[in-house]
């Protein structure tokens, strides 16, 4: 019986991630050079350590690099963009239902809660979760599954008591490596990721009632247990 949701945050609950790669997109072009999605595609969902593409596009300039100066362009333009965005189709609707199906909420998310808790306040998400776990709780960030299994602790579940809502393949790795059903809900950016083995995909949360999904995963966990 499935009695928590798990959610990420950027790409999923708001669509940080696709300004993101547009923002770098931008200044690596003003430099004449490009950025390739399958190469920015190792740092989504996760940490710059995985890729880092401001010292990327340093190195491809040689001297003329300078990552502080890199990152600062970026910053500029990334909080442009970041100006109009808005939690995605359906999620409001989703954290909604969850809490009057009596199911326990929370984020386990590979940013820092400082990136997070404007975005919380913003659009007043705060009550939706019972926790909020992020890079500043954990040791390893994700695909590394420390995430979910700090959520599944503090929620009190099992694993299969869970669902994960993920958006990239860091995300979705880490939420199969600790054993907890993941739906993909990608992003624009992400939509083009060659994601295997997950148990359900929807374009957003507005594709399919939350009571809905629910019913269909506890089927497809029905059928594979008889099996």
């Amino acid at each position: 019986m499935i009695k928590a949701l798990i959610f990420d945050f950027d790409g999923l609950i708001v669509d940080t991630e696709s300004p993101a790669y547009h923002a770098f997109c931008k200044i690596y072009g003003e430099y004449g050079r490009e950025l390739p999605l399958e190469l920015y595609a190792r740092c989504v969902g996760t940490s710059f350590d995985a890729f880092n593409p401001y010292t990327h596009l340093a190195g491809l300039l040689g001297q003329e690099g300078d990552p502080e100066r890199i990152r600062q362009q970026v910053d500029v333009c990334y909080r442009d963009l970041l100006k109009d965005v808005q939690p995605r189709p359906g999620v409001i609707s989703y954290l909604q239902e969850a809490k009057k199906l009596g199911l326990r909420v929370c984020i386990a998310s590979s940013s820092y809660y400082n990136w997070i808790e404007p975005y919380l306040d913003r659009f007043n998400l705060h009550g939706y979760f019972d926790f909020i776990n992020t890079a500043d709780l954990v040791k390893k960030v994700k695909p590394d599954p420390e995430l979910y299994l700090l959520s599944l602790q503090k929620l009190e579940v099992r694993p299969e008591e869970a669902v994960s809502f993920e958006d990239s393949l860091n995300g979705f790795n880490a939420a199969k490596s600790a054993g907890v059903r993941t739906v993909i809900v990608p992003n624009e950016m992400t939509a083009t990721f060659k994601f295997e083995g997950y148990d359900l995909i929807i374009p957003d949360m507005e594709a399919m009632p939350l009571n809905e999904l629910i019913r269909r995963l506890e089927r497809q966990k029905r059928v594979e247990e008889s099996e």
